[in-house]
C-alpha cells in the first residue's frame, strides 16, 4: 500500500491525479490519499429487544401485524404498508446456504482479523440472513443445511453467525 501511495504523489505532480500502475492487471487505478477514520452512534432504543434476545440465545425478528411482512434485521415500522403495529417474532435459526463470499482485502476496521467469509442464508421461517460463516468456507455449498448460533466476536460482544450442519 506504501508503494501505491508513493506512486500516487509522484503522479499527481505528473499527471494531476492521484494515479498509480496495478501491478497485477497493469490497469491505472485511482489512490484515494484521505484516510478515512470512523466512528459512529446507532440509536437501538426501538430494537432493543432484538440484543436482548440475543443475549438470551434467541433470534428475533418484527412482524407486521398488519400486513404480516417478516423483518430481519427488525424493523420499529413496516415499509410495506407504512404501519408501525409491530410485533416481536422468535425466529428458528435453521435455514439453507444461498451463497457466500470469502472477504481478503479488509476494511481498516477489520483488519484485525483473517480474511473472513460472509455467507446469506434463507432461514426456514423465509427471512435471508446476512452473517460471518463459522467454518471452513470450502466445505460448504449452497444448499447445504445451516443453522444461526450466537458467539462472542473478538471484539467482546455478542453477533449471529452462521454454522454449517454436519450430516
Amino acid at each position: 500500500m506504501e508503494d501505491l501511495r508513493k506512486a500516487a504523489e509522484t503522479n499527481i505532480k505528473e499527471y494531476g491525479f492521484p494515479v498509480a500502475i496495478d501491478e497485477k492487471s497493469g490497469a491505472l487505478q485511482w489512490v484515494d490519499m484521505r484516510e478515512l477514520h470512523l466512528k459512529y452512534i446507532i440509536s437501538i432504543e426501538n430494537i432493543q429487544e432484538f440484543f436482548e434476545g440475543l443475549r438470551d440465545g434467541k433470534l428475533l425478528a418484527t412482524k407486521c401485524k398488519k400486513c404480516g411482512e417478516l423483518f430481519f434485521p427488525p424493523q420499529k415500522d413496516c415499509p410495506t404498508c407504512m404501519d408501525s403495529d409491530m410485533e416481536w417474532f422468535e425466529l428458528k435459526k435453521e435455514g439453507v446456504l444461498e451463497t457466500l463470499t470469502v472477504i481478503f482485502v479488509r476494511p481498516p476496521s477489520f483488519s484485525a482479523y483473517e480474511p473472513y467469509t460472509v455467507a446469506i442464508a434463507k432461514l426456514d421461517d423465509g427471512v435471508r440472513i446476512t452473517a460471518w460463516l463459522r467454518g471452513d468456507p470450502q466445505k460448504v455449498r449452497p444448499g447445504q443445511r445451516v443453522k444461526i448460533e450466537i458467539a462472542k466476536r473478538k471484539e467482546g460482544y455478542l453477533m449471529y453467525e452462521i454454522v454449517p450442519v454436519e450430516g
